[in-house]
Parts: structure tokens; sequence; C-alpha cells
């Protein structure tokens, strides 16, 4: 399992100019293993999520429809007390609630709660063509649970709806997320 010192050091050799946000927990994304780590420096503790990278691979294109790689901080965090399954367009909140049950298998919803990405790598995942919060990538519910575990997305990272709750409540705007 990764550790928070491991991830500071990658964020050290990145040479980025960060806010103090660093010192806090650290989000891991490792799509190979298809796990989000979150890691705490202070407990020597962690969590472990299972989530859906892109089916694509990874990669930073705008239009690859692939997951970013690198160092990026959590731009907003949106859906707050919203109900499991709230489906979200455009950042909007919706009337319409969809549960794994009710998923027709097609439609990529984004649901419960939203981690908008924004990269911190000029050149890897910032700015340009490669410009992960506009491509607005994210970590976010779906009602696709089924296929938690094995890359599936079109880009952002997926979670179990209750996995994403919890999630959201341990960390804050400005937390960093490492994906690999």
């Amino acid at each position: 399992m990764v550790t928070w010192q491991q991830l500071h050091d990658l964020i050290e050799d990145a040479q980025l100019a960060l806010t103090p946000a660093a010192e806090g927990p650290l989000i891991h994304v490792d799509s190979q293993q298809q796990l989000l780590t979150l890691v705490y420096q202070e407990q020597g503790a962690s969590l472990q999520y299972p989530v859906s990278t892109s089916r694509h691979g990874i990669g930073q294109r705008e239009g690859s429809l692939q997951t970013p790689a690198g160092i990026h901080r959590i731009a907003a965090k949106i859906g707050a007390g919203e109900p499991l399954g709230r489906v979200f367009q455009g950042r909007q909140p919706q009337e319409q609630i969809c549960l794994p049950q009710d998923y027709d298998g097609e439609t990529d919803w984004i649901t419960t709660r939203i981690l908008w990405l924004d990269g911190l790598q000029p050149g890897l995942n910032r700015d340009g063509e490669v410009d992960t919060k506009r491509r607005y990538i994210y970590i976010h519910g779906t009602a696709d649970e089924a296929h938690i575990g094995q890359p599936a997305s079109i880009g952002c990272v997926r979670m179990n709806n209750q996995d994403v709750i919890e999630l959201f409540e341990r960390v804050a705007v400005d937390d960093l997320v490492i994906i690999q």
C-alpha cells in the first residue's frame, strides 16, 4: 500500500508551489489496481475504495476520454446533502435519482457527489489541450456500480455512491489527488 511519505515525495519531486493542503490527507488513484486510497500522515492509516477509471486508459489530451495522470487538487466539492443517487448535469443537481438497480446500462450518469479535479502540472494536466479542469474530470458516484473495480469510465474516476459520500466528507477543497 502506498504511504503518505511516498506520495509527498512525488509531490516534492514535481517542484510544485503548493498550499498547506499538501500536509493534509492525500488521495492516490491507482489505475492498475483500480483503487483509490485516502492516506493520512498523522495516523499512518489509510482507507481504500474500489474505483473505475477510463476504459481508454491513462492520458492527458482533451477528447481522449482517458483519465489524466499526475498531481491534481480538489477544485470544488459539489453535492453536499444531496440524496444517494442524485443525478448531476453540468454540475447541477437534477430532479432524477438513479440508483444501481435503476441503471439502464447505457447512460453515464454522474451521481451523488462530485469532486472536481484541477491539474497542477503545466504541460501534463494543466493548460492547453491537457487541462484536467477544462476536461471536466471528476471523482464522482455512478449508477453503474457493477463495473466498479474495472476500467469503464470515459475519463472520470467513478466510485460506489456510498463510498463517494464517505470520501466527500473526509476531504477538503485543495486536498491533493495523485493519479497514476
